[in-house]
């Protein structure tokens, strides 16, 4: 491992012989037009491989129903000329929420939904041409651990007890774990959740299995006890069962996709993917066999990520410059953060075959990520490229790629994590410093509501 370095790359060739001196496994392609490529995902066809993945704003409605903010948002991630449109964490269930703002498709506010789905087709349409229509996916989630559907107070709901995790979430040995019952009744909910996403215009769904939400945690259930936890086919049994269901109510024709942990940086018996003497040593095993599970039941579209944004090593999920507060500077280089992800995307994108995988940790390379993106890609590493919080920064940043331009520094993502904070401070988050107008007052204020609930507590 080499010394932690703030982005201070000038040129292609600097980025280069910055790889070549960490020895990192991370490809550059000058020819980046692979990025142009379509992409056959199921029945539908993407019109380029930029993706934009996830990104939660927590700025829904009090129904979940998107908000001014959301539609800002979206109509300027589509705007953006990504080719695959992943939408963000969408609870199935009012206790699963994240906070109280998070979105939530309901049979009351599905209007919302689908207007805002034909106002983003058209945007995408405006900037990229006739005939660009984006593949929109709807990620359906659960909270687990996370829960906080109201207020500032946690409600997890957890899978498991976990010594590191249950003091840093509020759970206490008191906590009661989530029954089996609970879960048989839960896979009902993702299937109503997909209907309605058919139903508003979405192309498909996501059951969201990563980040140690509650169907994360489940594949990581080796201590519990019962049909959900244990064994390797026991902990994998909701997420099968509830894929099938899905595919059952929405027919052959969409998408059903799945963004999972391949490792979660978290000492065994509690983290997934994970070496059992050592939490920083990936084991390949059984996230290699849950991708080859999940292709023979169906899924159409994967994407991989790692850790835990909650926890103190959010380098394994998104490679930075400087943390959030109170989490430690990494021993790493980023670049060595990048491969790790890109790595698991390249294994990944390998065990699933012909499925598409998206793949992530390309932000911090700033304006040179197309290069890395377009080596990935010609390399048959992945389907897709993923950008993540360089989409709250930069949401042009395809169009801009694609009609021939580039992407211009000045407007990337400085991986500061600004983002990521105003979500631990409970707050309403976006690009505090490339979209300073909007989200620096909320990131001020969010800022200013937990100094003030961190006294309280004094």
């Amino acid at each position: 491992m080499a010394s932690h370095e703030k982005f201070s790359i000038k040129t292609l060739d600097e980025l280069k012989g910055k790889i070549d001196a960490l020895g990192v496994n991370l490809q550059i392609a000058e020819d980046i037009s692979p990025l142009a490529q379509p992409v056959r995902v199921g029945t539908k066809t993407a019109p380029n491989s930029f993706a934009v993945l996830p990104m939660e704003g927590c700025d829904s409605n009090l129904d979940g129903s998107p908000s001014e903010l959301v539609e800002r948002r979206y109509m300027r991630f589509a705007a953006g000329g990504a080719g695959l449109l992943w939408w963000e964490a969408c609870a199935v269930i009012p206790e699963g929420r994240a906070n109280e703002r998070q979105m939530m498709l309901t049979a009351s506010n599905i209007s919302k939904f689908a207007a805002l789905l034909a106002k983003t087709n058209a945007a995408a349409a405006n900037t990229m041409g006739d005939g660009h229509t984006p593949i929109n996916i709807l990620q359906l989630t659960h909270s687990g651990r996370y829960s906080r559907p109201e207020g500032h107070k946690s409600r997890a709901i957890v899978p498991q007890h976990d010594p590191l995790l249950d003091p840093r979430s509020g759970v206490t040995e008191a906590t009661a774990m989530v029954t089996d019952d609970y879960l048989d009744a839960l896979t009902q909910r993702y299937v109503q959740s997909a209907l309605l996403a058919k139903e508003a215009g979405f192309d498909g769904v996501d059951i969201k299995s990563c980040h140690r939400y509650l169907l994360s945690e489940l594949l990581a259930s080796h201590t519990r006890e019962g049909k959900y936890g244990g064994s390797f086919e026991n902990r994998t049994r909701f997420l099968r069962q509830t894929i099938r269901a899905v595919r059952a109510a929405v027919g052959k024709d969409f998408i059903i996709a799945c963004r999972f942990n391949v490792f979660d940086a978290h000492p065994y018996p509690y983290g997934f993917g994970v070496d059992k003497e050592n939490s920083w040593k990936f084991d390949p095993t059984e996230p290699m066999a849950l991708v080859k599970m999940l292709v023979d039941e169906g899924v159409d579209l994967l994407s991989n990520s790692a850790g835990n944004p909650y926890y103190i090593y959010p380098q394994v999920t998104r490679p930075f410059d400087l943390s959030s507060m109170g989490i430690p500077t990494p021993d790493e280089h980023p670049l060595e953060s990048v491969a790790r992800l890109f790595e698991f995307t390249r294994q990944i994108q390998a065990a699933a075959g012909d499925v598409p995988v998206v793949g992530n940790g390309y932000t911090w390379l700033r304006q040179f990520l197309p290069y890395a993106g377009a080596a990935n890609l010609k390399s048959g590493s992945c389907k897709f490229v993923g950008l993540g919080r360089s989409s709250f920064a930069y949401p042009d940043a395809p169009h801009d790629v694609l009609k021939g331009e580039g992407m211009t520094p000045a407007k990337c993502c400085i991986t500061c994590s600004k983002c990521t904070q105003i979500m631990r401070d409970h707050g309403m988050t976006g690009c505090v410093i490339k979209d300073a107008k909007v989200y620096a007052p909320l990131y001020k204020e969010a800022r200013a509501d937990a100094e003030s609930r961190e006294k309280s507590f004094q």
